[in-house]
């Protein structure tokens, strides 16, 4: 049915009224916005937006359509999408089928002809909020009691429910959109917390052949398969829920043995070593984010961004010291351990979607390993 009502209510009681572009029925989530250009695709295959509904500044959304190719994941795990206006007819020589199309397909419930702006607005001022996106446009009353009963992501462990249940292997690279791969000298075990697999077919082609671990893997049973270093990827979440991988992460400092975490992997270290992480009023999503070394060169990076949860820089041990900030908002991008062979990352140097201007820092992981 083409123009099939629907409607986004809030928490706080606000309703926008738009037309649904995706599968009939309703979502729940924390409601967040991004500020990407491109790759929607990418934003809601990104495990990292699990219950989470992403309203996208960007004014048309669509045009490339979708395809397999630019899955970050094997599903969709975001709750829900908004949009100012879809494309429905897609025009690209990769495209296998429109967006409204792979959301119906996909069990996505999305709307559309949403002022975004005004929007984005009240989200930057009152913070990430409770909503539900519905087609059930008659009972708004009950649509709102339905986005009220969310209760956040403070405390939720989210990582268990998206982390792979098996250890398996990892073989693919970037192949004709990356760079020269290496051969695999590095054996890296990496913890799925919800990897996203451009990471996993970056640190392939820099030479890793990579192991994949459920979550909640014990630092004994990773030590037992030898590894060169260990990766802590991205994932959903409050980071502090995650007990088994910070005294996991406490071993492996321990045993000195090169470690590197993206995203939640980097609060997760942070953790580790005694810092605290707190929620952010709204966070940061988008690919246009400024991140400037606070050592060295002190270049600036436009880098990826995707966290709702910030390590509290009052909070840091005297043994980790700081080598990235924000621009936008001054909070801590990049830690590293001043004793061990441990670092990480808050932004996401893999990109996908976004600018590869930091993706150098997994030359450091490498580096570690020699």
């Amino acid at each position: 049915m083409m123009n099939q009502p629907a409607i986004l209510v809030l928490a706080d009681g606000t309703i926008y009224e738009g037309i649904s572009i995706g599968a009939t029925g309703d979502c729940v989530g924390e409601l967040v916005f991004n500020t990407s250009l491109t790759g929607y695709q990418e934003m809601l295959t990104d495990p990292s937006y699990t219950r989470q509904i992403i309203t996208l500044t960007t004014a048309h959304v669509g045009n490339t359509g979708c395809t397999h190719e630019d899955m970050e994941s094997n599903k969709i795990w975001a709750a829900g999408l908004v949009l100012r206006h879809s494309s429905i007819i897609p025009s690209n020589y990769r495209s296998e089928q429109s967006l409204p199309d792979w959301l119906k397909k996909n069990g996505v419930v999305a709307i559309a002809e949403i002022d975004t702006r005004d929007l984005t607005l009240r989200l930057r001022e009152h913070g990430a909020v409770g909503a539900c996106i519905s087609t059930d446009v008659e009972n708004p009353e009950l649509v709102l009691a339905k986005a009220r009963a969310f209760s956040g992501l403070q405390g939720v462990d989210l990582a268990l429910e998206v982390s792979r249940k098996t250890i398996e292997r990892w073989h693919d690279g970037q192949g004709e959109w990356g760079r020269d791969s290496q051969p695999q000298q590095f054996h890296v075990v990496a913890y799925d917390f919800g990897v996203k697999h451009n990471i996993l077919r970056i640190l392939h082609d820099k030479g890793c052949h990579l192991t994949l671990v459920p979550a909640k893997t014990s630092a004994a049973e990773v030590l037992a398969m030898n590894p060169d270093g260990i990766f802590l990827s991205n994932g959903p979440g409050d980071p502090e829920a995650c007990d088994y991988a910070i005294r996991a992460t406490q071993e492996f400092l321990a045993q000195g043995i090169p470690l590197f975490g993206i995203c939640l992997g980097f609060q997760i270290l942070a953790l580790a070593c005694g810092g605290v992480t707190k929620k952010m009023k709204f966070g940061h999503h988008g690919a246009n984010h400024p991140v400037i070394e606070t050592e060295g060169k002190k270049r600036v990076f436009i880098t990826s961004q995707n966290h709702g949860f910030a390590v509290d820089e009052a909070s840091l041990p005297d043994c980790l010291a700081i080598t990235h900030r924000s621009l936008f908002d001054n909070t801590l991008q990049g830690i590293r351990h001043k004793e061990k062979p441990a670092f990480g990352f808050q932004g996401h140097p893999e990109a996908s979607p976004g600018p590869h201007d930091i993706e150098i820092i997994f030359n450091e992981f490498i580096q570690l390993m020699k």
